[in-house]
């Protein structure tokens, strides 16, 4: 039987997706093993995976390479990655993947780059005709927008620099403060996230909304899942106009009774294991595709209602035995001294 190995990179608190993927080859009944990246031993996925990897920052020349030698090493047939910063990166590498005997689930160079500028998503789904927020560059923004308004950096994750805006002094002050400013009107209704998998050709084949309850960094920290026919309709509505491949999450608000996007990030949520949890296995789906099997999309197949209440869980590591001085990929993390 086939071996599948996959390669998670990035690995850092994705312990639930590691073991996600493990499960998942489980399930298709394939033997494999979950490797994973990080550029730090005491990141806790590294310490769930099969086996790890230290490699340089995705923004090093060599990070790719690094990359590209595991993969030929451990014959990795699936490669994850899970951080906008590198997404670009790696799509742009997807032919060399391949060559190596790897595909990758990520979208192309072109939308990764997209959908890492907030105010380019927003401008590029509204020219498509979908709902999305109305967004500002500093030199667009003037005292006749009505108030109030909400102000982050145009590329940045985890809710970092994202303040609301009530007064035009506060909106000059934050024009100045947040780093390479976008302002979108502000939303005020309830906030939900979209899981979205989508194949390799760019067709949806799962699509989740979950209501995100409480947040805690820019994670979901309670949240529950929702059938509404509106935020299904808008995330098949957002994959017309960009062609996405692998996992997706979708953030919007509601605007009166209407979903409205504010930003796409085309990477797995923090949130997923909702969405596994609910009936939506998109790593089993994944992995199905990555074996070259036909997976039939199923919008809308999930546990309605289901709650997430997460919490905090720790490991415990001896220093001595960790290790920090630099190495390379042919290292493993577990293995230095």
């Amino acid at each position: 039987m086939r071996r599948l190995n996959i390669l998670l990179t990035a690995g850092s608190r994705r312990v639930a997706l590691v073991q996600a993927f493990r499960a998942a080859l489980r399930s298709v009944g394939v033997p494999g093993s979950v490797i994973v990246t990080d550029v730090n031993p005491l990141s806790p996925a590294v310490h769930v995976a099969d086996r790890s990897y230290r490699v340089p920052m995705a923004t090093e020349d060599s990070y790719v390479t690094e990359l590209l030698t595991i993969v030929e090493a451990e014959r990795v047939s699936l490669v994850v990655p899970t951080i906008d910063d590198e997404l670009p990166i790696i799509a742009a590498a997807r032919a060399e993947f391949r060559r190596a005997g790897a595909v990758v689930a990520c979208s192309s160079q072109e939308v990764s780059a997209l959908c890492n500028d907030k105010h380019a998503t927003c401008v590029r789904l509204i020219e498509g005709g979908v709902s999305a927020a109305r967004s500002y560059l500093p030199a667009q923004v003037s005292e006749d927008l009505p108030l109030p308004l909400f102000i982050k950096p145009r590329v940045g994750r985890g809710a970092v620099g994202a303040f609301p805006v009530h007064t035009y002094d506060e909106l000059d002050f934050f024009l100045r403060y947040v780093p390479k400013p976008v302002v979108q009107e502000y939303l005020d209704g309830p906030e939900f996230t979209i899981d979205v998998l989508c194949d390799f050709e760019g067709t949806p084949l799962s699509i989740v909304p979950r209501e995100r309850a409480v947040i805690r960094a820019g994670v979901t920290d309670r949240g529950r899942t929702v059938q509404d026919p509106r935020l299904i309709e808008l995330a098949q509505a957002a994959c017309a106009v960009l062609k996405f491949s692998g996992p997706i999450n979708i953030q919007c608000r509601m605007r009166g009774d209407q979903p409205v996007i504010f930003e796409i990030n085309p990477r797995f949520s923090g949130g997923i294991p909702l969405t596994i949890h609910a009936g939506a296995d998109f790593p089993a789906m994944l992995v199905r595709l990555a074996l070259g099997r036909k997976v039939e999309p199923a919008i809308g197949r999930f546990k309605e209602d289901l709650w997430m209440s997460s919490f905090e869980q720790s490991f415990f590591l001896d220093g001595e035995t960790l290790g920090f001085e630099p190495f390379g990929a042919e290292t493993r993390i577990g293995e230095v001294a």
